[in-house]
């Protein structure tokens, strides 16, 4: 006897659209709490991970410098106006390297022997958000280390630090830096493998620390424009510079410079590690 099923029973093409995106919110919300978990258990290891190089840079510049007479901005009014200035800077490394720590380096032990990776891809949802939820769950770890930065500031200088924060530019410019250095993070990730690991800090990351705008402003830099000029590739010169504008009354770039070149860099960014990413799952 044949069955005939009722119109009624068979699910309309808007239904299972609203089930196929439930399904997809459910499993990216469940990967990121999976990450957020991890991170809670694994503190131990991501505190002083976090928080070594900028209370080294801190400590060094603006505690020991001055207190052995050689403070790097001088002395008085000029060795505050760097101490200053260089947290905005060791805040916007501090986003950088996070997301190349939390995003880049586990995802190249992913994509090792081991194949970790394919235990995500097999979520219900599309490969690129599997990709972009890993650049959320960076950008979180970056913010994170962000706020670590803050009460490093309070307590180690011997000069006085003096910020002058710009709320509307510091809470849109902040998660802007971390999901972009998120982004960062997952390209590196995607063309990187274990052997060539040593080489992402030796030769990207190094020349992205020292000519990031970290200890001087770029405007500095105008005695030498043919470097003023070169710099402006690098994607953490937008980020201190961005950091300068929203916490010190210093000189800084153009905002108008500084958010549109940001968010092309992180799409730009996104794009390279989504394809990238792509490459590596389906190959």
């Amino acid at each position: 006897m044949t069955t005939i099923t009722s119109p009624a029973t068979i699910p309309s093409v808007k239904e299972l659209e609203r089930s196929a995106r439930k399904s997809t919110r459910t499993a990216f919300r469940a990967l990121f709490l999976r990450d957020l978990t991890v991170l809670r258990k694994s503190l131990k290891e991501f505190l002083p991970r976090t928080l070594l190089q900028p209370f080294l840079l801190v400590f060094i510049f603006t505690y020991v410098f001055p207190k052995i007479g050689q403070g790097v901005g001088g002395s008085g009014a000029a060795a505050a106006e760097f101490s200053t200035r260089l947290v905005a800077g060791v805040i916007g490394l501090s986003i950088m390297f996070q997301g190349i720590q939390s995003v880049a380096l586990p995802m190249v032990q992913e994509f090792g022997y081991t194949r970790e990776i394919e235990d995500r891809v097999l979520a219900p949802m599309p490969v690129a958000l599997v990709a972009i939820e890993k650049v959320i769950s960076g950008a979180f770890n970056g913010l994170f280390a962000a706020l670590l930065v803050f009460p490093i500031a309070a307590i180690v200088p011997a000069t006085p630090v003096h910020l002058d924060i710009n709320w509307p530019v510091l809470l849109t410019l902040a998660p802007l830096a971390c999901y972009m250095c998120g982004a960062l993070g997952l390209t590196f990730g995607t063309r990187f493998d274990p052997r060539t690991v040593p080489m992402l800090f030796g030769i990207v990351v190094l020349p992205l620390t020292f000519l990031g705008a970290i200890y001087y402003s770029w405007s500095s830099l105008a005695p030498i424009k043919w470097l003023q000029v070169f710099v402006l590739v690098n994607p953490l010169v937008y980020m201190c510079e961005g950091f300068r504008a929203a916490l010190t009354t210093s000189e800084h770039m153009s905002l108008w410079a500084v958010y549109p070149v940001m968010i092309g860099f992180s799409a730009l960014f996104t794009w390279l590690g989504i394809s990238g990413f792509k490459k590596r799952v389906l190959s």
